[in-house]
Parts: C-alpha cells; structure tokens; sequence
C-alpha cells in the first residue's frame, strides 16, 4: 500500500499564515440577486466611528498611524523634561523598564511563524532546525529539583522566617536551645512536601517515557522501518494503526479504508466524545490505483480536513502521513496553557493574621528590651527574645491546615449523596464555603445535552410530537407515489421537473412540502451511520462491509454535534433513513425499502462565525443537482426568500425551550454548478486570503434560497436542576448563566429551571453596537429594580469597552444575569471582571471543552462529567456527576471545610500565643532575663504529641448537621460575611491566650512559692490540661474519634512523665531542678494543677453557656 508513494517535497499550505486583507475579492462574485446588498464581510465605514474618539485627540493623531498615536504623550513629556531633572523625575524608571523590557524579549523570543517547505521521506532535507518530538511534562531536573522545590516552600512567608529562625541557631550567642527543637519541625515539613513533589515528579517521568518510547512504523526508500516516537522527525512517513496514538500533527495521505477517510477521537485532545471525520489527501490516496512511474506535478489544496492532530487516537483503519510538526509546535502542546496556581481566601486571611503576629513578637521582642534598659549587647539580648517568642507564629500551622485540607477531599470523595465527585485541586476545599458567584454554562450542565426532535414548521403548518404519525404517512403516501410514477413512464420524471423550475410558481401541497422537508433534513447534515460488526464475522470485513444489509439493529450514528443526530434520528422514525455515507455518496432507503443513492458534490462544514452548514448533491436516479443548507435564523434569514413567519416562528419555538434550525435549498443547473466549482477549486488553491475567497464564492450561491422548513430540537433539563437552583438562590448565591446559545432559547432555559423566579421582571438589554446607544440602554437599565438581565455578547462587549465599571456595577446588583452568544474566552472574561470588580469568590461551573477558561479563570471550578467529554471535569478543581450535586457540596461540604479550617487555624495560634505569654511573664519575673522557660523535647512535645490529636480531632467537628444545613441554605450567607475568622475572633483567641497563659504563670509562681524548683513541671502540665480542656470548649458536636484523641494525648503525656525529669529544670540544669516521681503523686499537686487549670478555663466555660444563652448564632435557634 505504502510503497507505491513518491517521495516528492510538498509545500504545507495548512502551515501558511493567512494575513487578514478583506474586502477585495467580493467583485468575483458577479451579479445576481442581492449583488446589491451589502456582503457579510465588508468592513463598517470608519467615518462612523470618528465621533467616538477621544475627545483630547489633538489633530497630530490623526496624521500618524494608530501605533504612533499611543507614543506621543510619552514624546511630549520626553522633550520638555531633559537632564537631570529627567532622570530623577521619571527617567530612571523608564531606563529600568527599558531594560528588564529588552531583557525579557532576549529570553522569551518567540519564533517567527511562516511557511514551511517539507520534504516526503527526507527529514535530512529541511534546512531549518525543528524541536524534538518528545513529550515532556516535568516541572523539574536532575539539577533544578531540589533549588525549585525549596523556592517553591520559602516564597511563603510563614517557611521563610522559620527557616531564618532555624538558621540562627548556629550562632553561638543566639543559642537558646538544642538544635532539634527548631529544626525537627522544619524539617519534617520540608521533607514531606519535597517526598510528595519527588514521587509526582517520577510518575510524571514514566508517563513521559512510556508516550515517548511508543513504537511506530516509518516509511523509507528501504521499507518499513521501526522508530520511537521521540525520534520522529518533520517529513516522516509515519503508519499508524487503528486505537494507535498520533504521534505529532501530520497531513493526512492515505488510508486503507476504501472510502478514503477515516474516524480519529479528539476526547484527549478536547474533550469532545464525537468521533471526526478525516479525510485523506485525493491525490496520494490514489496513487496506487494509477501505478505510473513519473506523475505529473499535482496542485491540491490542504485544509482542516486533511490534518491529524498529536494526542488523538485512530478509531477506523490504518493511515499514513507525512509529519508537518513535532513536540512543543504540535497544537495540543501549544494549546497547553499554565492554569493559574489558585490560593484560598482562608490561607490568605491567615496570611495576613501570620504577619500581625509577627509584628506583635517584634513589639514585644522590644518592649522586653526596653524594660531591660538596653543593658550590654542589647541587640543580641532583641535577637534572643525574638527566638524565644518565636512560637507565636506556630510551624506547625501550615502542617495542620494542609492535613484537614487533604481529610476534607477524602470526606467529598467518600460521601454516598454525590457519589463519582472528584477533588482534583485539594489546597481550596474552603472555599467551597465562600462563593458569592456562580457562573454557569448551560447546555450539558443545566440541560443533558440530550437532543430529543420536537417541532416542525412548514409556514402554514406546524407538527409536533403527538403528530408525527400524520408525518410519516405523508412521506409514506409521497414516495410510493413517486414509485407508481417512475414504474408507469421511467423517462417523462425529468422534464416535467426542470419545466416547473421555469413555469410560474404553483401552490404545492403539504404532502410534496413535508417530503421536500424531510428529504432536505435527512440530506443536510454530517452524519456517519456507523455499523458494529458482528461477532465471529471478524475474517470477513471486506465482504461484509461489500454486501452490507443496512439492519437497524447494529447501526449507530457518529456526527459532531448531537443535534444532527437528533434530527436523522427523526427521519429514521418518520420513514426515510440514512443507510451509508461516504466521501463521495449517500444513500437513503424509503419506507418501502427502496434505496436512493445521491452523489456528494460539495459540502461546507458548520463554523461557528458562519453559524450553517451546507451540501451540493446529486440524485443518482434524475440527475437533479440541489444545494442544501441549514443553520441559525440569524444566518439564514438573509439567505432565504421573503417570508412573513420565520422570525415570528423562531420567537415562538426559542420561548418554549427549543433549539431551531432553518432549512432551505435552491435548484442548482449543471452550467451554474461547473460555474461554481470552478471558482470555488480556484479560490481553494489560494495562498493568501484563502478562507475569505472561499467564503465569498460559497456565498455568490447563498442568495433566494427558497424556504423548506424549521425545526425545533429540545435539550432536556438535568435531574432536579429547579430545586437545586433555588437552593441556591435561597443561599444569596448570585447566579450568572452563560452560553452560546441564542437569546430566546436561554431566556426560556433561565425561567423554566427556575433561574429566573416567577414573581421577577426580565430585563432584556437591547442589541448595542456604539457608545451612544450602550449610554442610553444602560441609563433605561438604571431604572429597574430587582430584575434579571438578559445580554447578548455583542452587546456585552460594547459596554464593556466603555463603560465597563458601570456595566458590572449594574449587573452585580440583579438577582440573575444571562449572557447569550458568549464565546469561551468572553466567560472567562466575564469571571476576572467579577472578581477584579467585586473582590468576591467566584466559582464557575461547567461540562465542555469550551468551558475550560472560565473554569480555570474563576477562584473555584467545577466540571461535570458529561456528553461533550471529560476535559471541563478534568481542567476543574473538583468534578461531579451531575449539576443537582453542587448543593450537598457547597451547603454541607464547603461550609464545614471554611467552619473547620477556620477554627483549627485559630485554635493553633492560639497554641503558640499561650506558651509565648508564658514565656514573657516568665522573663520579666526574671528580671527580664532571655532563657527559656522549657527545653527540647518539651517545646517539640507540646506542639506534637501532647496536643496534636486533640486539636487536629477539629477537622471531624460540625456546628450544623448535613440535613439541616441542606433544609434551611439561608444559613450559607453567614459563611460569605467571613466572620468565622476575622481580625475581630483572631482578637478574642489573642485576649484568651493572654489571660490563660499569665494565669498559668503566675499561678504556678505564687501557688509553689514554697516548692519553686518543680514550677516548670507544675506550669507545663496545666499547661497540657488547659489545651485538652480548650479543645473540649471549642467542639460543637462530639466524635468518637475526639474522645479517643483527648484520653491518647493525656496518656501519652502522663506515660511520658518519667523520661522527662532532665527536662523540667529552669535553664538546663538551672537551681539543679529536676523531677522526681514521688513529688508529682502527692495531693499537693495534684490539687494545684487543677486549681490552676479551673482558673484559666471556668471563666472561659461560663462565658460561652451566657453567650449561648442570650445570644445564640443562628443555626442554634434552627436546632432548637
């Protein structure tokens, strides 16, 4: 098969960049009807727009071009500052712009793009150098792992000064303690995140090693030869067998299936279920058939058609190509984008409260300094105190945090209401709790993406699901009708035809109009009937697929968009099915089991700026030559001929729900259509402005087209979407609804799932297209209250370029906002505007490729595992399975993560303030003196095993039942006011830490005034008491698990007493303190400890029963 290619260079049209000149060539589209009419693709007067221009325009912009208009205030400014004047004003800014400007284009010079000549078979012919074929998806080397990993950890305020404080350790005269002490904690933070990073980074590398150690068959003047994908180079003649990878993007030779095309699956590539149609190129595809030695030299135009993209899989046939681009030029690779490194709003509170702390150690740090009298080498003295307070800002905080975090995701991962979610982002689980914004795509995510055929409209007469039947007997009655005719005269059935085209226009009848409809209808498409093959008939493909039955029973349907599918799916049920599609023909079998086969002349796909599609056949039987097409009423309504009800029709249909679709064709004569190819293959063999030409000339056909029929699709809600969505509502959760879909159809998605509530207004912004008409429809806007906004995407980004904080202003005050015709990268505009303009949490939500930038723009994103594919699941910081899943998740979820990170943050801190303040009092009974007050394993025991249970036991607390929390959503709007953590609670915790930490004190100091040598034990076991006993005020609902952790801690503590007696000694062996067993089990101090710890706790008890009582928070009134 493949020997038989030669091996000749080939210029790549499909790599030519196409400059973007317009309105030339629409003079070669000749006169007609509607040659008057202005083109789609003229450019607008420029004159129209001059009025808009800024008002301080001098004429001076004017004369130059646009680039040098931006430049002349800065010119202005240069002439009249010169000198030093200059440099001390804003010259020194300038030059350092300039030159870290130039430095970043050195380094990050991208490569031209231009054409490229590429040589079959000789990758040693090309002159220019192209990049390795090898995927690589590691963060880091042999040599930059562990400086990035590090610098990844101390960016962060919190590890640095920990790693500071470490350090000084090794100074001799900062010394305080042993060396463990400070470096055990770091040390094991760093070791866990470096492990963790490490065995990610591995599996990246076997993932990249396996892809690129795949074998494929490349194409010689030797043979076939065996090459690794990472060797594949530019030129290559690659084999690729069926379920085989793509190894780098190619063109598209040849293939073994006889129909010259084959199937690819783009799910790895875009997420997209559908399996795409390609097609080989015509002149390699047939070079075996012409067995000649030398060919002429062949000029064929490339176009998407003809391209494999790298990372999609074969699912039909063998295929050979020739290799185009390699590694990072690859388009999968360069669509690739680094998705921001999203940081909690919690982490960042704590942030902030981690930088008061250390502001309030370097004040107390001075004021112990002060009180000293700046005695000796006070500066050291400062340092010293600086260490000694230094648990004031616990390390063991952001261990803490990131464990609940990682419990959080399990608990998501294991809930049995939203089974199949998925925590793929696990540093933002709080979040969950905070969002003020949800933005929504509609279809797969509110709707199923299920296309089910409701509505056709002929004009006169519209048909529905209850009339399908009166359809089907139509076709039925018309075809066997047809039959009768051509059995009794089989030459008289052309020339009537071609006599009525020129004859004056009669009447049909409504049987001849619903034949032409559904004929049109089950022509006009992309669809693909896909045969399974059966079991045990494996051997016999060839022969199989030669006599193919076409039974129902194993035919499937492959198209690109479920709505073609919808649609055949219906002419099949009304009698008149598609049977086989190739390249070149169709076939099509009638009620009566007769098959009509038609020749496929011309089609043009579906794009979403020409929002139709269309089709050039030929009927086998007559020779008739119709052009078909079908798309959005705004594309087709200039198309077709005068009508009074299609406008009218498609409102009607888009206000119950439906997706429409306009149907027309035009009679075609064998001189109009060699005309047309002609200009059409010339247009295609374009170099430059090849699209546009193409567009031109298809569109000299898309004039008085006559008007079959309208269809309407329905896309059915999700399971309990209306419930879910008022859940919502009820929660103060502003929703947003944003979609491609037209302005009708999404207005009635938004009031029949309840998006939009009964008893509100809709306010539907005009279409804008200047300044002056955004003014006077925002300024009517203005005027309503309480009402959802309903835009279109045209008219969005004309505000947006004027009056952009008005807009969003505006907006963010409706209850509900819908944008219809949004493209993807307007969501994820529409998300940063949100979060610049509000500062509010956003969270968007979604299940398609095209949702994939909003999802990854928006603080919190959530893809739904759907029809269009997993890459919206796969892109998002959790997937569920369905939309009605985000309740639980947010409500119960999200509020329980936000609630317990912000206590176990709080509660930490508090952990270290307590020790510091005793550490202070300490120090100035001491005649302000730096020594600590307890030593190593002490200090490493007490922020570890003596209370790291207990206070990480936090994580399973609840202050509302999941039922509750579900029952009455009114209680999320608390969450988003912040107030579970907040300078105002980070204060009281600081107030509780102080009191507790001088009462332990000064306790310990004038109760054992008499026994002073034992004050470190006596101090540090209250000490343990009064954090178990904190742990037990602070939990609002008991788990089994909290009370195992309290006894464990206590345990172990009391177990440990008798290896700590070198450790309870003022200083190291200051006064020659050391505990005895005896002392610790007399009454003595037993009834000490406890007084001392019912000092620092009861007040704190009796306090919170009053608050309780006289001011309960909100959810204890519902639990009541």
């Amino acid at each position: 098969m493949a020997d038989q290619i030669p091996l000749y260079p080939v210029r790549s049209a499909a790599a030519a960049a196409a400059n973007r000149k317009r309105a030339v060539y629409y003079s070669a589209a000749g006169p007609g009807p509607g040659a008057d009419r202005h083109s789609r693709y003229q450019l607008e007067d420029e004159s129209a727009h001059l009025d808009e221009m800024p008002l301080m325009m001098s004429e001076e912009g004017f004369e130059n071009e646009e680039s040098d208009y931006h430049t002349l205030p800065r010119a202005r400014i240069m002439q009249r500052k010169r000198g030093l004047e200059w440099f001390v004003c804003d010259g020194w800014k300038f030059l350092c712009t300039s030159c870290c400007d130039w430095l970043v284009n050195i380094c990050q010079r991208k490569k031209e793009l231009k054409a490229r000549t590429v040589w079959l078979g000789c990758p040693e012919k090309c002159e220019e150098k192209h990049p390795r074929n090898s995927i690589k998806n590691q963060k880091y080397n042999v040599f930059t792992f562990i400086p990035g990993v590090l610098y990844e950890q101390f960016k962060f305020f919190l590890n640095l000064y920990f790693l500071v404080i470490s350090c000084s350790q090794f100074v001799p005269a900062l010394k305080i303690g042993y060396l463990y002490t400070y470096w055990a904690p770091l040390g094991f933070v760093l070791a866990v995140t470096m492990t963790r990073e490490a065995i990610d980074e591995f599996r990246r590398f076997q993932r990249d090693k396996e892809v690129n150690s795949q074998l494929y068959s490349k194409l010689t003047v030797r043979g076939k030869v065996q090459v690794k994908s990472s060797d594949i180079q530019v030129g290559d003649l690659i084999i690729v067998e069926k379920n085989q990878r793509i190894p780098s993007d190619m063109v598209f030779l040849r293939t073994s299936e006889k129909a010259g095309s084959c199937f690819i699956r783009t799910d790895q590539l875009d997420g997209e279920t559908d399996w795409k149609l390609k097609v080989a190129v015509s002149c390699t595809q047939r070079l075996p058939a012409l067995g000649e030695d030398s060919d002429p030299p062949v000029h064929e135009s490339l176009s998407i058609e003809n391209t494999l993209w790298a990372s999609t899989v074969v699912a039909s046939g063998t295929v050979i190509g020739v290799v185009i681009y390699t590694g990072k030029e690859t388009r999968s690779v360069m669509n690739t984008s680094n998705p921001k490194n999203k940081v909690g709003l919690l982490d960042l509170e704590l942030n902030r409260l981690t930088k008061a702390l250390f502001l309030a150690l370097v004040a107390l740090s001075v004021v112990m300094v002060t009180l000293q009298g700046f005695v000796g080498p006070w500066y050291r003295n400062l340092f010293r105190f600086l260490l000694l307070f230094s648990y004031i800002i616990p390390i063991s905080l952001r261990v803490n945090l990131d464990m609940g975090k990682a419990v959080y995701g399990w608990m998501m991962m294991k809930d049995e209401n939203i089974p199949g979610t998925v925590v793929r982002t696990s540093t933002i689980p709080e979040e969950l709790g905070r969002l003020v914004y949800l933005l929504t795509d509609k279809t797969g995510t509110l709707t199923q993406n299920e296309m089910v055929f409701k509505r056709l409209h002929l004009g006169t007469v519209s048909y529905g699901a209850d009339t399908m039947d009166e359809i089907q007997s139509h076709v039925r009655d018309s075809y066997s009708q047809m039959q009768s005719q051509a059995g009794g005269n089989n030459t008289g059935s052309t020339p009537p035809r071609k006599a009525q085209s020129s004859a004056p226009k009669v009447r049909k009848s409504v049987s001849s109009r619903i034949h032409e409809a559904v004929k049109a209808i089950v022509l006009c498409h992309n669809v693909t009937p896909v045969y399974e093959s059966r079991a045990g008939v494996t051997g016999e493909t060839e022969f199989a697929e030669a006599d193919q039955d076409f039974s129902d029973e194993n035919r499937t349907y492959q198209a690109s968009s479920p709505d073609e599918v919808a649609l055949v799916q219906w002419t099949e049920s009304v009698g008149l099915t598609l049977v086989s599609r190739d390249l070149t023909s169709m076939q099509l079998k009638t009620p009566s089991g007769q098959v009509l086969s038609f020749c496929i002349l011309q089609l043009f796909p579906f794009t979403s700026e020409s929002k139709r599609m269309g089709i050039i056949v030929r009927d086998e039987s007559t020779a008739e030559i119709t052009f078909y097409m079908k798309g959005a009423d705004v594309a087709m309504s200039p198309i077709v001929q005068y009508n009074d009800w299609l406008e009218e029709e498609c409102g009607n249909m888009a206000r119950e729900g439906l997706r429409t679709l306009v149907v027309a064709k035009k009679a075609l004569t064998e001189e109009q259509y060699q005309d047309f190819e002609s200009r059409y293959t010339q247009a295609k063999l374009s170099m430059h402005d090849r699209s546009l030409k193409v567009a031109a000339v298809v569109e000299s056909l898309e004039r008085e087209m006559e008007l079959l029929c309208l269809t309407g699709v329905e896309d059915q809600l999700q399971a309990d979407v209306r419930p879910t969505l008022e859940m919502l509502r009820n929660a103060g959760i502003k929703i947003w609804m944003l979609t491609g879909d037209k302005l009708e159809t999404a207005t009635c998605i938004a009031k029949s799932s309840h998006l939009v509530s009964r008893t509100q207004d809709i306010h539907i912004f005009r279409q804008v297209t200047n300044r002056g008409e955004a003014h006077l429809e925002l300024n009517a806007f203005r005027r309503k209250h309480d009402c959802a906004l309903v835009i279109s995407g045209d008219s969005l980004e004309v505000c947006l370029k004027y009056y952009e904080h008005e807009f969003v202003e505006l907006a963010c005050q409706c209850p509900a906002v819908v944008c219809c015709r949004c493209s993807p990268t307007q969501k994820a505009h529409i998300v940063t505007l949100l979060q610049q303009h509000t500062g509010r949490r956003t969270c968007a939500i979604g299940d398609g490729g095209n949702d994939v930038s909003m999802i990854q723009a928006a603080d919190c994103g959530i893809g739904i595992e759907g029809k269009e594919g997993k890459q919206a699941s796969l892109a998002a910081d959790f997937s569920i399975r369905q939309f009605r899943h985000i309740g639980r998740l947010l409500m119960v979820h999200g509020r329980n993560s936000y609630k317990r990170s912000a206590a176990l943050g709080q509660f930490v801190m508090h952990r270290g303030l307590i020790i510091s303040t005793m550490q202070a009092v300490f120090s100035s009974v001491f005649y302000f003196a730096s020594v600590p007050l307890y030593q190593g394993f002490l200090m490493v025991g007490y922020a570890t095993i003596y209370t790291m249970f207990p206070v990480f036991s936090l994580v399973l607390d609840q202050d509302v039942k999941p039922e509750m929390a579900m029952l009455y959503p009114e209680l999320y709007k608390d969450l988003t006011k912040g107030r579970s953590l907040s300078f105002k609670t980070f204060l009281i915790w600081v107030l509780i830490s102080i009191y507790q930490g001088g009462i332990l004190m000064y306790g310990a100091l004038v109760l054992f005034e008499s026994e002073f040598v034992h004050v470190v034990a006596i101090s540090f076991t209250a000490l343990i008491l009064t954090e178990l006993l904190m742990v037990a005020l602070t939990v609002r609902t008991w788990h089994w698990l909290m009370v195992v952790a309290e006894f464990l801690s206590l345990g172990c503590y009391v177990s440990s007493l008798a290896f700590l007696n070198e450790y309870f000694g003022i200083g190291r062996v200051s006064f020659g303190a050391f505990l005895d067993v005896a002392f610790i089990t007399t009454v003595a101090f037993l009834w000490k400890v406890s007084a001392i710890t019912v000092v620092s706790c009861l007040p704190l008890y009796v306090l919170k029963y009053l608050r309780r009582k006289l001011s309960p928070p909100s959810y204890c009134k519902l639990a009541s």
